[in-house]
């Protein structure tokens, strides 16, 4: 199935953080070995949520490279080429310039990050306007309240370290922030140690639980025991 299916489902079916951020991984992988892993390289140039297929497992698979475009040669920079992809997605610089490269497909990536992070797509369609995920993301992103970032679906079932973290990781990629990523690999890398601290969170919260079940258990054991002594007196 398509990724931008269970982004759209309104109950029980919505993705968990740690589905998202390992949906995000998958992808990272792909891409990067596209533009490092292959030679030439490839850039992909319609990266989208709709271009993410998800087998039985969740995992992640790029599709449709119908507009791809590679390098002529191994060292090259770019590829002047006449700007191509999806509305939302396209890679402003790109656009502008017609110069396709691997920053181009980051900028994608980027704004499908958002939408892992955020449940909204790419383009919000409102009743008068549409709205970019960027314009609607930036003010809350300001005003840092990360509940009000993280897709509401959710129900504030994430580590807020890791939503920090992915946010930070997309604002990298579509070059709005400080910290400016140039390459899938170091995406790839960034994204791991993201869905690590969720992972780690979540053990802990098992462990909590498993914890308290143990001394609910041992209190009613105790509470029993007080009540067969009370009645053999």
């Amino acid at each position: 199935m398509f990724l931008a299916s269970p982004l759209a489902v309104t109950n029980a079916n919505v993705l968990k953080w740690n589905e998202r951020l390992q949906i995000a991984v998958d992808t990272a992988n792909g891409l990067e070995y596209l533009h490092n892993g292959c030679k030439p390289p490839i850039i992909h140039r319609d990266f989208k949520s709709t271009n993410i297929l998800l087998n039985e497992n969740m995992q992640a698979k790029i599709a449709d490279f119908g507009l791809s475009r590679a390098f002529v040669a191994e060292n090259d920079t770019h590829v002047s080429t006449r700007p191509a992809g999806t509305l939302g997605y396209l890679d402003p610089k790109f656009q502008a310039t017609g110069n396709l490269n691997r920053k181009s497909d980051i900028y994608s990536f980027g704004i499908v990050l958002f939408e892992l992070i955020t449940g909204h797509p790419a383009i919000i369609r409102g009743p008068e306007e549409n709205t970019h995920i960027l314009d609607w993301v930036y003010p809350i992103i300001e005003q840092g309240d990360i509940q009000k970032i993280v897709d509401p679906r959710l129900k504030g079932e994430f580590h807020t370290n890791s939503a920090w973290k992915a946010t930070e990781i997309a604002l990298s990629c579509v070059e709005r922030a400080s910290i400016q990523i140039s390459d899938m690999s170091e995406v790839s890398v960034e994204l791991k140690e993201c869905l690590a601290l969720e992972m780690t969170h979540a053990r802990s919260q098992r462990m909590a639980t498993e914890g308290n079940k143990t001394i609910s258990s041992n209190s009613v054991s105790s509470e029993l025991q007080s009540d067969i002594v009370a009645l053999a007196r």
